[in-house]
């Protein structure tokens, strides 16, 4: 078992940026990549970013691609997403989760979702 804890959310003016959290705690040696997913009110999860627990390989949805950032820090078993040039767009509650399948965009491709964290971006 994986637990995720998000952190980082907040609400900030278009053109800001934030910086995300993810923590894995419990059987991380299990980890194979994380994910970012995010939703806003009325629509369905969709993905954002994912990134490799081990090596460098990243993958971006078109949306944030350009203006996002994955990265992590093994040593605090912490993904991180550097969010810049905020639109009113990226507002959703955004969640990490443990993916199934390498760099998966699909949200059935993944586990052990976090509670979210709540980013608003207004104009």
């Amino acid at each position: 078992q994986v637990q995720m804890v998000e952190s980082g959310g907040g609400s900030v003016q278009a053109g800001a940026s934030l910086r995300l959290s993810c923590e894995a705690s419990g059987r991380t040696y299990t980890i194979d990549s994380v994910g970012w997913f995010r939703q806003a009110p009325g629509k369905e999860r969709e993905f954002v970013a994912a990134v490799m627990w081990k090596g460098t390989t990243t993958h971006y949805a078109n949306s944030v691609k350009d203006r996002f950032t994955i990265f992590r820090e093994n040593a605090k078993n912490t993904v991180y997403l550097q969010m810049d040039r905020l639109m009113p767009e990226d507002t959703a509650v955004y969640y990490c989760a443990v993916g199934l399948s390498r760099l998966s965009t699909l949200k059935e491709r993944y586990r052990y979702w976090g509670q979210g964290t709540q980013v608003t971006i207004s104009s």
